[in-house]
Parts: structure tokens; C-alpha cells; sequence
């Protein structure tokens, strides 16, 4: 007897199933998200079953200190800002989701590890591109393998008839908007079909060991396109981000159960390619001609990454009345802040001013250890002094205009003297966590705001 057909309606933006329509999301409290979907029941029909002989085993509780520790062994990616994010490479089993706009370089990064892996196996499903086309961006890079195998299939069942005959080491799905599943009757992109290909494709990789990498869409605003639930699934979420009209791309690890969440990896784009960036000051530090006013560098960190940034500063008079307070890649709260101590501690008159400050290099700063490069980048600015471009800067200012100490001071000292620093300003609090003797650069420890004004700018 045919199975009747079944209805549901899901919510686009968060995976919401309801019975009957809604014009608002009771989950997300989004408005018009809810659309109808065909589902059938759910069978094992086609679905990924190691098991050849169909027998299945019961698994039983074990108390915790019964059960053996296993040291996995990491796959090396031969990337070392990707084995960075990743936590020191591939777990076996992994399932890593990896989002980004539309050609910020997603395929071409995973073309990358398919073909630098060249002792794996490694199976590369395309949903999007043709496997001419793939081969044609293959010969623009500077790299090849004997074991890459390219497939060109949708549907799920037929790509898992491909891996039982390939057996391969690593998987790459591009994209896991384009999978579709005959398990579920609606389209390719639904959140029922990304659901649904992704629980399988994730059964896949556990019960055999096989690390999968999915690259996913993005929604117009910057979250990956399908349910929520989707991120949860998986391992590891990676986003890539960067301008489109400019070479540097920025991977950054947005959910990882074997490792940090903080990391972020470097690269640039070029027409042979992603090119690992290992030092990252040569972006975010520019190289200027002559000394200005309103630039000065911060020590910050990223992660277990240190980095200096520039931070650039102008202050003007406000022409239409209101001051404006405008600022990219840093909190405006926290600038707003800033201005208050500098205003209210410092003696200088900013409330009539407008106030504009850049990070260069397109990162967006969240360590409050550069808010003493922001306070001298300001005052440098408002001073129209300039401030040697071999000072570096690295502390937290109070709401009393005193300069706290921040965490891993040796770490960031380390950093500005490896490129080529004189002088760091840090606070007087964190000195004595610097070993002795170990730093040539001179390392200028200050407890007030006060104390910065008058070493600099007097």
C-alpha cells in the first residue's frame, strides 16, 4: 500500500517544524519563515549502513573510569593556518562545517587540502560545478594528486553507492545546500533535506572513522544558510571571511569540540591560489612613508596567536553640531568609553569633537589590551604629535584612568621585540610576571593615564 503523503511546515531561518502554518516563528520570533514541505516516514531505506551483514549491537553503560582513554592521531593538513583552526589537524571522524560568502574561496581552500594530501584518499563531492570545471581550477593551483577522486552527484544514496566503491580516507561535500536525500520528498536546500543529509552524512563519518568537510551558504545576514540546529550537528563550524575586492581571507573558528574557539588562520588570495599568510603584521601593520599623527600599535592576541595591530585615529572639529563617533573593526561602545576616561581623567575636550578609528587590516578587535593603543592613537591625534613607529602598546584602561594588566604579557613582549620593536608600554601590575633579563626591548611599565601623557606627549 502507497504511504500517505504528509505535510509540515518549517521555519527557514531556525528549523522550527509546525503542523499548521504561523505567520510568526515561535521559535525564532521571525515573521513569514514558516513554509509548507512534503515529509514521508522515516525508513532505512538507502540510508548509510556499514553493517554488511545486517546484524546490530547494543551498547551498554559503562561507568567512566571502566572506559580506555584513546590518543587519536591527528591528520596534517600540510597547512599550517588550517591545522591552527583545526586545532592541530583532522580528527578521524570529524564532520567540519565550513561557511563563507559566494567566491570568498571556500571550494578552492578544500580543492587545496584535497590535492596537498596527496597519501589520501580523498573523495571530492560536487554539487555546483561540473567536473571540467573543477578540473580547470585544479590546474591553477600549484599542487596535484594521484588519489583525488571527483564526483558529481546529488543525491545521497548514490553518493554512498560511489564511497562504497571508492572507500576513501576524507570527504569533501560541496555544498550541503545542494545534497538531497529520496528519503525526504522536499527540494535540495530545504532544512528538512540539509537536516536530514547531514544526520546521514554524519553517521557516515562516525561509524567509520572518515573525517567530512562541508562547505555551506551563507544567509544575507552572515549567519550559514539551513536550522540552527545544523551547527550543533557538526564538530567544528569554520567561517571564512574577507572583502571580496581584497586579497587577504580570514578563517576563523567559530565551534570546535577538539580545540580552541578563538583561532583564526591567514590567507591571501592569489590567481595560483590561497597563499598561507604566517606572519600577519606584514597586513596589519602598514607601511607608510612618513610619520603621522593618530597611528600607533597594539600587542593583541588572538587565540594563542599574537598579534600587532595598527590602530588609526582622527579627531576633528564637528561640523554639523552633533559629534559623530565612528569606528571599524572595534567595539563603539568601548570607544565611547575610552573618550569619557580621556575626557574626564586626561583633561582633553573631546565631547565637541568627532571622533573616527580604523584597525587596519579588516580585523574586528575584541581584546581589551588595546585600549591603550587606542587612548595614545587618540591623544596623538589630538596633540597632532607623532608617535614612534617602534612603540608598541598593551594594557587595559580603567574607568579611573589606570592601566591594568592583561593576560600572556610575555607572549605579546615576544611579538613586538620578533619584529623589531624598541619599546613596549605595559602596566607597572604585569611587570612582574616578566621574567628577567630574557626581553632586548625596553618594556615601560606605567600605572596612570597620566603617566602616558607625559612620557609622550610632553
Amino acid at each position: 500500500m502507497a504511504k500517505k503523503s504528509k505535510t509540515a511546515y518549517f521555519c527557514q531561518n531556525c528549523g522550527y517544524q509546525s503542523p499548521k502554518y504561523m505567520g510568526k516563528c515561535p521559535s525564532c520570533q521571525e515573521w513569514n519563515t514558516l513554509q509548507e514541505e512534503l515529509i514521508v516516514p522515516e525508513t532505512n531505506t538507502g540510508k548509510w549502513n556499514p553493517m554488511k551483514s545486517g546484524d546490530t549491537k547494543m551498547n551498554k553503560p559503562k561507568i567512566i573510569s571502566e572506559i580506555e582513554s584513546v590518543n587519536e592521531k591527528r591528520i596534517n593538513t600540510q597547512d599550517t593556518e588550517l591545522n591552527r583552526v583545526l586545532g592541530g589537524g583532522i580528527m578521524p571522524g570529524a564532520v567540519v562545517l565550513i561557511g563563507g560568502e559566494p567566491g570568498i574561496g571556500k571550494s578552492t581552500l578544500m580543492l587545496e587540502l584535497a590535492l596537498r594530501l596527496k597519501h589520501f584518499k580523498i573523495l571530492y563531492v560536487s554539487g555546483e560545478e561540473s567536473a571540467e570545471q573543477i578540473k580547470s581550477r585544479a590546474d591553477r593551483l600549484p599542487f596535484s594528486s594521484e588519489k583525488c577522486f571527483v564526483l558529481t552527484e546529488t543525491n545521497t544514496q548514490s553518493i554512498f553507492q560511489q564511497v562504497s566503491e571508492v572507500d576513501p580516507e576524507i570527504m569533501v561535500i560541496d555544498s550541503i545546500q545542494t545534497l538531497a536525500s529520496n528519503r525526504m520528498e522536499s527540494a535540495a536546500g530545504s532544512v528538512s533535506q540539509v537536516r536530514e543529509c547531514t544526520a546521514e552524512l554524519i553517521q557516515f563519518a562516525k561509524e567509520t572513522s572518515t573525517p567530512v568537510f562541508l562547505i555551506g551558504h551563507i544567509t544575507k545576514d552572515g549567519g550559514l544558510a539551513g536550522p540552527k540546529v545544523l551547527e550543533h550537528m557538526v564538530d567544528t563550524v569554520l567561517q571564512f571571511e574577507g572583502d571580496r575586492h581584497m586579497s587577504y581571507r580570514v578563517l576563523r573558528t567559530i565551534k570546535n569540540r577538539f580545540g580552541s574557539t578563538s583561532e583564526i588562520g591567514i590567507y591571501e588570495m592569489r590567481a595560483q591560489g590561497l597563499r598561507q599568510v604566517t606572519n600577519p603584521s606584514e597586513i596589519l601593520i602598514s607601511q607608510r612613508d612618513s610619520d603621522l599623527s593618530g597611528i600607533s600599535i597594539g600587542a593583541t592576541l588572538e587565540g594563542n596567536r599574537p598579534l600587532l595591530v595598527e590602530i588609526q585615529s582622527l579627531v576633528s572639529t564637528a561640523a554639523y553640531g552633533t559629534p559623530q563617533r565612528s569606528c571599524t573593526g572595534f567595539d563603539a561602545r568601548r570607544l565611547n568609553m575610552l573618550l569619557a576616561v580621556l575626557e574626564k581623567r586626561g583633561g582633553f575636550r573631546l565631547s565637541l569633537s568627532d571622533v573616527f578609528l580604523n584597525v587596519t587590516g579588516g580585523l574586528k578587535i575584541e581584546d581589551p589590551a588595546i585600549d591603550l593603543a587606542v587612548c595614545a592613537s587618540v591623544i596623538s591625534s589630538v596633540n597632532d604629535v607623532n608617535i614612534d613607529n617602534k612603540i608598541a602598546f598593551t594594557a587595559e584602561v580603567g574607568l579611573g584612568g589606570e592601566i591594568r594588566s592583561v593576560n600572556r604579557i610575555e607572549n605579546r613582549v615576544a611579538e613586538a621585540e620578533k619584529l623589531g620593536f624598541n619599546e613596549i608600554y605595559i602596566s607597572k601590575f604585569g611587570v612582574k610576571s616578566l621574567p628577567e633579563n630574557k626581553f632586548k626591548i625596553k618594556v615601560t611599565p606605567i600605572g596612570k593615564l597620566d603617566e602616558l601623557i607625559e612620557k609622550l606627549f610632553i
